[in-house]
């Protein structure tokens, strides 16, 4: 990116020991990979032994990216098969064992307000590291708990804690890349976050077999410590010190002079970022397309076992095969659509044809096909999962692209919103009892079209088509003397 390309030396100045700097042509090329030289950089000026140097570089911080991303489903998914276990070993009800996991969600989308605009505040590296040590210390104390009171409260410390792994991943990204490469470098998160919950109940399985329930949470830790130890030693520092603190675009002007921390520097980056529509915009049809995702994972077990008949085995394979789907689209979509086609007509199209996939879902459970089996159903279900990956990424990318300077504070806005709206909508699949499918359907069908809405009366993306602001095409959708241009008087302003 041109910023990071003209980044001043006493900008990348800070001790060794608390950020490690990226040389210029490392973040070009990083991009590169993403076949995105254009809005990052020349990567070609350091030569082919830069350009391998570069690329081993780009893939390392994607490796360690991408298991901060698979931190919370590891964390929430590997210790599922332990739950009746856990109901035995501590003399707790079932009820109560199950607030284990709600405790651990509430944690991930409440810590995420907090330690974004810390990251803000502070840079990257400070703020995930703590996180890091927090998680692991907590982890640690799982399986430990003496109590199912304990356990709550410990899953509730190592979700707040795990939150930093969400949210600065994606803060990071947007430090690192703009555009394409952006929308790209999403859908490979895409595919680790769609892989991690297919493996974790495996391993958590495997696990149990040679160790009890304290075991996974033992795996967990060792995990949480290698992974801290890699970022401590490889993640560069990724958000300069002369950008720290600034306040987003829309707040007012003495705000946007100061570089103070705390609370009230948060709540402005906050506040500034929900004043503009679009932003909001895509936050809201991200967090209304999660609710459908999330009325998935919630119902889908009842629905396919206890309603339909179907064994344990075979709903393992079903959600398996609709997580493959959900990775194979969001595949696609970084290596083929994104680039070629602009992000928000290929969001419209995901989002289309979740709609058509939770309405057709609804019709069957109503009856209105007649008694349909659960083949029907299931394909219905892997349409609407493998429409998300081209809406999950890219509805994320287009908010990011909304914002700069305060991309930890949009990151933690975009997750919290995710998991609080998923959250909400969850128990809502179950109000009308564990024999009917229709509040699954009810629940899909309507974030769909509350996405849907949001999309389009807030985002309203025919603007840039019309001639309106350029505030949602990507870089490689203009012109290239524009685009060389715009270059130009970023590397200006930057020096």
């Amino acid at each position: 990116m041109p910023e990071r390309a003209a980044a001043s030396a006493s900008e990348r100045a800070a001790p060794a020991s608390e950020t490690v700097d990226l040389a210029p042509e490392t973040v070009a090329t990083a991009s590169e990979t993403a076949d995105s030289a254009s809005e990052t950089g020349d990567p070609a000026a350091g030569g082919e032994p830069a350009r391998r140097t570069a690329r081993r570089t780009g893939r390392l911080v994607t490796l360690v990216l991408g298991g901060l991303t698979a931190t919370p489903p590891l964390a929430m998914d590997m210790y599922l098969p332990a739950l009746p276990e856990v109901t035995r070993s501590l003399h707790a009800p079932a009820a109560t064992v199950q607030l284990t996991l709600t405790a651990c969600l509430a944690g991930m989308a409440l810590g995420q307000l907090v330690v974004g605009p810390m990251s803000d505040r502070w840079g990257r590296r400070r703020p995930l590291l703590a996180g890091l040590a927090v998680y692991v210390v907590a982890t640690a104390l799982c399986a430990a708990a003496p109590t199912v009171e304990a356990l709550v409260a410990l899953r509730l410390a190592q979700g707040l804690a795990g939150a930093a792994g969400i949210v600065i991943a994606r803060a990071v990204v947007r430090d690192l890349y703009d555009g394409v490469a952006m929308a790209r470098f999403f859908s490979t998160l895409m595919l680790i976050s769609g892989v991690a919950p297919i493996v974790a109940p495996l391993i958590g399985g495997q696990i149990l077999r040679v160790t009890d329930w304290r075991g996974v949470f033992a795996v967990l830790t060792v995990v949480g410590a290698v992974l801290a130890a890699v970022v401590w030693l490889r993640l560069p520092e990724t958000l300069p010190a002369a950008a720290r603190g600034v306040p987003p675009a829309g707040t007012e002007p003495k705000a946007r002079g100061r570089r103070d921390g705390g609370v009230g520097a948060a709540l402005r980056a906050m506040r500034g970022l929900l004043a503009d529509l679009p932003f909001t915009g895509y936050l809201l049809t991200g967090g209304f397309a999660f609710a459908a995702l999330f009325a998935y994972i919630s119902a889908s077990p009842f629905v396919i076992q206890d309603i339909y008949g179907a064994s344990p085995q075979t709903f393992s394979l079903l959600f398996g095969l609709n997580s493959v789907g959900l990775v194979v689209v969001g595949q696609i979509n970084g290596k083929l659509l994104v680039g070629r086609v602009s992000l928000d007509r290929v969001l419209a199209v995901g989002l289309t044809i979740t709609v058509f996939a939770a309405s057709a879902l609804l019709l069957m459970t109503l009856g209105a096909f007649g008694r349909v089996g659960l083949a029907p159903v299931a394909a219905a279900l892997f349409v609407l999962m493998s429409a998300m990956g081209l809406t999950l990424p890219n509805a994320q990318s287009l908010a990011l692209l909304r914002t700069r300077h305060a991309a930890g504070s949009a990151a933690a806005l975009l997750g919290s919103s995710s998991f609080l709206i998923g959250a909400i909508a969850s128990p809502l699949v179950g109000v009308a009892g564990e024999h009917t499918a229709a509040p699954m359907a009810v629940v899909q069908l309507a974030g769909a079209l509350a996405a849907t809405a949001c999309f389009a009366g807030m985002c309203r993306p025919w603007r840039a088509r019309t001639g309106g602001r350029n505030g949602n095409r990507l870089p490689s959708d203009e012109p290239e003397d524009k685009r060389a241009e715009d270059m130009s008087a970023k590397t200006a302003r930057a020096e």
